[in-house]
């Protein structure tokens, strides 16, 4: 079933973010959304999320569904390794597979230290693996390759497109390469 937004309206005080914003989503593709910064990308996911209401509009086809995502902020566990924050969300993974999900995107021999003694960019592999390893119908991507060196943003991108293949996917991002990389089968724009 289609997810579908209905005329969302969403304004901070007396800047409106989104105005009556209508869109068809597929179930079980990719949608990219593209827009400059500060034009609402995140306030839409955070709309689709439930953690913020809009103004006024509807959304229909998201009840019952299991949400996964990652945020532009990792929202890592730091005095917890990577194999447990990864668990907190997905207890019914085994340490065996969450290592091979590790070593898919270059994250050998880090597997027990604690999140606050890596780098940025291997904090930021975690958290999507972290939102892959869960259970989740709906996967919400807020620009999650940011940050990641050229080489290690191409290995990640293959695997979350493996790993949420035949899952809906709303993937923010400001690069169409990204986008094309993904398959999403449409790009809605915020202007």
């Amino acid at each position: 079933m289609a997810i579908v937004l209905e005329k969302l309206c969403k304004a901070y005080g007396h800047h409106p973010v989104l105005t009556d914003f209508s869109a068809s989503v597929p179930e079980g593709r990719v949608t990219a959304i593209m827009a400059p910064s500060g034009q609402g990308k995140t306030t839409l996911l955070r709309i689709l999320m439930g953690l913020e209401m809009p103004d006024s509009g509807k959304i229909s086809g998201l009840s019952g569904r299991k949400f996964s995502a990652v945020f532009q902020e990792n929202r890592l566990c730091d005095n917890l390794s990577p194999i447990s924050n990864i668990r907190l969300v997905a207890p019914e993974q085994k340490r065996a597979q969450i290592i091979s999900a590790m070593e898919s995107v270059l994250l050998a021999d880090c597997f027990h230290q604690p999140v606050r003694e890596l780098s940025g960019g291997m904090r930021r592999r975690v958290a999507i693996l972290r939102a892959l390893l869960a259970d989740y119908d709906v996967l919400f991507l807020d620009e999650p390759f940011k940050g990641l060196d050229e080489k290690t943003r191409q290995v990640v991108i293959w695997d979350t497109k493996i790993r949420s293949a035949g899952k809906t996917v709303f993937l923010i991002t400001h690069d169409p390469w990204e986008a094309r990389i993904m398959e999403a089968c449409q790009i809605l724009s915020l202007h």
